[in-house]
C-alpha cells in the first residue's frame, strides 16, 4: 500500500547459497500457487495503476545480486557493469 502513495519499498531476500532464495523470489508461472514474491507483487501494482485515475505514475525496478563484494544490477542497461 506504502508503495502506491509514494513510499519506496524493497523485497529482500537473504540466506545461503541454494537455500531457496531464487525461488522464493521468482517462484514458477505453473501452478499459479508457486508464483513468487516478486510476480505476485509486480501483479499487485499493475493492477493498482489501471485503477488510478489521473494520477502520474513512476515506476523503477533494481533486481540486485550482492556476492563476492560485486553488485550487479540484473535489470540496468549494463548488467555486467558492477554497482560502486
Amino acid at each position: 500500500q506504502g508503495v502506491m502513495e509514494g513510499c519506496s519499498g524493497t523485497i529482500f531476500a537473504y540466506g545461503q547459497t541454494g537455500s531457496g532464495e531464487s525461488f522464493t523470489m521468482q517462484g514458477v508461472v505453473d501452478p499459479s500457487s508457486q508464483k513468487g514474491t516478486i510476480p505476485r507483487a509486480f501483479e499487485h501494482i499493475f493492477e493498482r495503476i489501471q485503477c488510478a485515475e489521473g494520477a502520474k505514475l513512476l515506476l523503477r525496478a533494481s533486481c540486485l545480486e550482492i556476492y563476492n563484494e560485486d553488485i550487479p544490477d540484473f535489470l540496468g542497461a549494463g548488467t555486467k557493469q558492477k554497482l560502486e
